[in-house]
């Protein structure tokens, strides 16, 4: 997925290489191999921890779309994870690429790595071309972990622009509360969104900006939804 080039200068860099797709199987599934590994061995044991409900998987189309949603703790992808048996591209800083285990991991999960800031131009192309492929995207547009006391932080530009120049849909996973050892997490996936009133057109700052407030809004009234149900089903 990666390799190293000679800049002018003489210094090697590590560039991550354009195509890194997941396999196509014959049922036509881009499928990836170790994080079915995980959904089947090491998932399980995480939830005897960290355990949690998923209200609407079923709501995850096959195929490409961009799988959004909130970010509280290190395991949230697991969430995004267990939606689907196929393959998902995760976001992750580059820095972790010194690692040599992380790195050797991020090689077989398609990982696409992004500058600390989380404003990377290659980042997001790598995603675009990963969903014109056919392959599924999850992000937490908040960049990094949520430890305020907001319900949710400021969306960093990129999901939606992702979501739109791709012309797939969005899904919207919504973690109700904190997530907490042996507190049951309640994961809420939403209905998938497309942005077309978008597609094609010059995305200005206001429109990406316009567009990422519909998906914080959409991931905010899935927990004010889901608080209701709960409130219902407590009074039954």
């Amino acid at each position: 997925m990666e390799e190293e080039k000679q800049s002018p200068k003489g210094k090697v860099k590590t560039v991550q290489k354009d195509k890194f797709y997941f396999k196509v199987n014959k049922k036509g599934k881009h499928v990836c191999i170790t994080e079915n590994f995980l959904r089947v061995l090491v998932i399980p044991l995480l939830r005897l921890i960290y355990p949690f409900r998923v209200y609407g998987a079923k709501k995850v189309p096959d195929g490409a779309c961009v799988l959004v949603g909130n970010h509280y703790g290190m395991f949230d992808t697991m969430y995004h994870g267990v939606t689907t048996w196929e393959g998902l591209h995760l976001f992750a800083k580059s820095s972790i690429q010194k690692f040599p285990w992380l790195k050797w991991f991020g090689e077989r999960c398609g990982i696409i790595y992004v500058n600390r800031d989380g404003n990377d131009v290659r980042g997001v192309m790598n995603a675009i071309k990963c969903l014109r492929h056919g392959d599924k995207v999850s992000l937490f547009p908040e960049g990094t972990r949520n430890k305020t006391d907001a319900e949710i932080l400021p969306f960093m530009s990129g999901a939606s622009m992702i979501a739109i120049k791709a012309k797939v849909t969005v899904v919207p996973i919504t973690l109700y509360q904190r997530t907490k050892p042996f507190k049951m997490q309640h994961v809420i996936v939403g209905e998938p969104v497309e942005f077309s009133e978008y597609y094609d057109k010059k995305l200005t700052e206001e429109i990406l900006k316009e567009a990422d407030e519909k998906l914080k809004a959409l991931i905010l009234q899935q927990r004010y939804d889901h608080a209701a149900y709960l409130r219902e089903k407590k009074k039954k």
